[in-house]
């Protein structure tokens, strides 16, 4: 297979979550046939969720994998695993990583596991700012460019706190 640059969207809020986010990115470039092609800067965003909960460190990366969505997937939920994730159902809750997979090359994935371009994307400043600092010249499958999804969704606080 040849490789996909691949966008894969990073968050954490507990348990030192700058130190989360930086180490889960070093290591999605040691994954199997994928490179770390370039990183965003670190961002602070409120919650999404529950709002008794702190403030969500984030960041966007892009690798070019050899990997398959599906293997992809799977190799990020271990990370998550590896980081002290747990899956209880609780949405949109607190988290020591949340890896998620933004999109994949130019394909549109609709499948009960994995949907790409990751649903919501295109209302959350958290990913489309990060996404824009490494690629302003993305076009979303199915939602247009980057920078037309950008002109819609505020900033809403949402801060750079380091590179």
């Amino acid at each position: 297979m040849s490789p996909v640059t691949a966008y894969v969207g990073l968050g954490a809020n507990l348990d030192d979550p700058i130190a989360h986010v930086s180490r889960a990115l070093d290591e999605l470039g040691q994954l199997p046939d994928t490179t770390l092609v370039s990183r965003s800067a670190l961002y602070r965003s409120a919650p999404m969720g529950p709002p008794d909960q702190p403030d969500y460190i984030n960041a966007v990366c892009a690798l070019s994998t050899g990997l398959c969505a599906d293997a992809l997937l799977d190799a990020l939920r271990a990370l998550e695993a590896q980081h002290g994730r747990l899956r209880d159902g609780t949405r949109w809750g607190p988290r020591t990583l949340d890896l998620d997979i933004l999109l994949y090359g130019d394909e549109s994935i609709q499948a009960e596991h994995l949907k790409v371009p990751h649903p919501g994307m295109a209302e959350r400043a958290f990913v489309l700012y990060p996404l824009a600092e490494i690629a302003p010249d993305l076009n979303v499958p199915g939602l247009g460019t980057l920078q037309g999804l950008l002109g819609c969704c505020p900033r809403d606080g949402l801060q750079p706190i380091r590179g």
